[in-house]
């Protein structure tokens, strides 16, 4: 084992599938000799080569226009999207091309490209610099979609998104790039968990926390809080977006009986709500509470001095433990 931060992590695993596999490519916006804005790819091209971890033009479209070409010809191309917020103009490119292609062709034609987002707020950003657009991409079928919450995911899981031969959005919250943790840089993929499966990363019985990326540290702080007033959360990662693991979510909550979501981004039509309406399909007869959602606010990231009101904090979290159990919380009811 090894410690690294997160973004060390990331650079290790692509620095393995490049010399694993001449047929991986990285490409992106001064991702070569500057080694990306957050330095994730930095040394990769002095290693590879310029021909392997390519410097683009500054046109989203156009990079993941030119993966798609490259993956037709058996190359699995990493695209780096800069930052969350500049991922729209590929938008068409991913949900009509890369998504689709592999259906529309009865498989003949695989889409292997992995599409790396630094992604989600929390470090004091410009505006369109700390958005989180995963619900469209969740929305979108044809597409894997996954989100990293430490070190050794983001070694184990970009290693098995670069050798998956599906499309795969790529999520990695910024504010953890310089978080540490143990990383096992031998683990072969194939023995790993799935890239699809949840986790449980605290077991607990009173109250099941679903997250996923950044918010699953604050989730594990609000486990360790409640537990000084003697209430056992249970945390779990979700890791893939899309495909959900309702089963690990489902056996949780059927434990518990109580359920509470939370993530960054926006409550209207975000992943939560999702996740809340199968669990409640899946899990109406076991729910002792109605489940709550626990998230960004609907309105444009604001600017970076107001973010803290905006994330999802630890008061926020316990707040929605306390009202799913019953006990006094800080929020008045709304009434309609």
């Amino acid at each position: 084992m090894t410690e690294m931060t997160m973004g060390k992590a990331l650079t290790a695993a692509m620095r393995r599938a490049l010399a694993e596999d001449d047929k991986t490519l990285v490409m992106g916006e001064d991702i070569g000799r500057l080694g990306g804005v957050f330095r994730i790819t930095d040394g990769l091209q002095s290693e590879f080569g310029p021909r392997r971890v390519v410097d683009t033009p500054l046109a989203e479209s156009g990079i993941v226009g030119t993966a798609v070409g490259l993956a037709f010809r058996g190359f699995r191309p990493i695209v780096e999207i800069q930052f969350d917020g500049f991922v729209y103009p590929a938008f068409d490119q991913i949900v009509s091309q890369v998504a689709k292609l592999h259906y529309r062709t009865q498989g003949r034609v695989k889409m292997p490209i992995t599409i790396r987002i630094p992604w989600a707020g929390g470090v004091g950003a410009a505006e369109h610099h700390s958005e989180s657009p995963e619900a469209y991409f969740v929305h979108t079928a044809g597409l894997r979609v996954v989100a990293v919450s430490n070190p050794q995911d983001a070694y184990t899981m970009l290693r098995q998104a670069i050798a998956s031969d599906d499309p795969v959005v790529f999520f990695e919250p910024k504010r953890l790039y310089h978080a540490k943790g143990e990383v096992d840089l031998d683990a072969d993929i194939a023995d790993a968990a799935p890239m699809g499966l949840a986790r449980v990363v605290r077991e607990g019985t009173d109250v099941t926390v679903v997250t996923y990326g950044a918010q699953v540290t604050t989730a594990l702080d609000a486990a360790l809080a409640a537990e000084d007033e003697g209430i056992s959360l249970e945390v779990i990662d979700l890791r893939s977006l899309s495909p959900v693991d309702y089963g690990t979510v489902a056996a949780s909550v059927r434990r518990t009986g109580r359920v509470v979501v939370t993530h960054e981004a926006a409550r209207e039509a975000g992943v939560g709500a999702e996740v809340i309406a199968s669990i409640t399909e899946k899990c109406f007869h076991y729910l002792e509470a109605p489940p709550l959602r626990v998230t960004g606010h609907d309105i444009p990231y604001p600017p970076a001095k107001l973010e803290q009101h905006h994330l999802p904090d630890l008061d926020r979290i316990l707040d929605a433990v306390d009202r799913v159990l019953g006990r006094p919380s800080g929020v008045p009811e709304v009434t309609a």
